[in-house]
């Protein structure tokens, strides 16, 4: 069965993001020194991630709150206003940094909208993730834009059924095992895993490797030829 609709997550897929992230953990491990273990505080913020991934969701913001919530924890409520700021200024620093694009995604969205339905199917904040789609300059090669606050099995047959043909003619490509591969399998599309490098340990799943409709590949450019093997 031909394929006729391709997903494609955004952030470390399509463009740098969670090596932004990387170099905020830095820095607030730095403002947090005479309080607590990088490793320590590492732990502290991503249980605390994890805690309010239901209230807050993906994104910036959400990570800027769970920063100020692990200060004032490992601090005893101590925190001093002026690092309360830096914290809140990082964040700030993140949403407004430029849009670096992954080595050849441009040319491989241009080619993979020649001949296929594309839809960009990401999680985050929806201003956040719409101003990195503008800046990026790759949204007038989408048929569709999905921006969503989990990706499961269920919101991906609705997207497949509502911008294509169902699933099972579908393809969702991107770098994280848990969100962008899983999910879509279990819902009947082809789920393709495209490492990054850097990984966010709320991110981490097993890779179903010996279902038939599971691919991996070393980067976004090898897609294509993909698709084509899989006619």
């Amino acid at each position: 069965m031909q394929l006729t609709t391709i997903g494609l997550d955004a952030d470390d897929t399509l463009w740098h993001n969670e090596r932004f992230f990387t170099l905020t953990h830095q820095r607030f491990a730095e403002l947090l020194s005479d309080h607590a273990e990088p490793g320590h505080l590492a732990e502290r913020l991503l249980d605390a991630e994890r805690r309010n991934l239901g209230q807050y969701g993906f994104g910036v913001k959400g990570f800027t709150l769970s920063m100020i919530e692990t200060a004032i924890d490992v601090t005893e409520g101590r925190v001093p206003g002026t690092v309360i700021g830096q914290i809140i200024a990082a964040g700030q620093e993140m949403l407004a940094h430029p849009i670096e694009l992954l080595p050849g995604a441009q040319e491989t969205v241009e080619r993979l909208a020649d001949g296929h339905r594309l839809v960009l199917i990401t999680k985050g904040d929806l201003l956040d993730q719409e101003r990195k789609l503008a800046q990026s300059g790759l949204g007038d090669l989408f048929d569709a834009v999905e921006i969503v606050s989990h990706k499961t099995p269920e919101i991906y047959a609705q997207i497949f059924e509502r911008h294509g043909d169902g699933p099972e003619r579908a393809l969702m490509a991107g770098n994280s095992m848990k969100s962008d591969v899983v999910p879509p399998i279990e819902a009947g599309a082809f789920g393709v895993f495209v490492p990054h490098g850097l990984e966010w340990a709320l991110e981490r799943a097993e890779a179903p490797e010996d279902h038939p409709r599971f691919r991996r590949i070393s980067t976004l450019s090898e897609l294509p030829d993909l698709l084509a093997d899989l006619r």
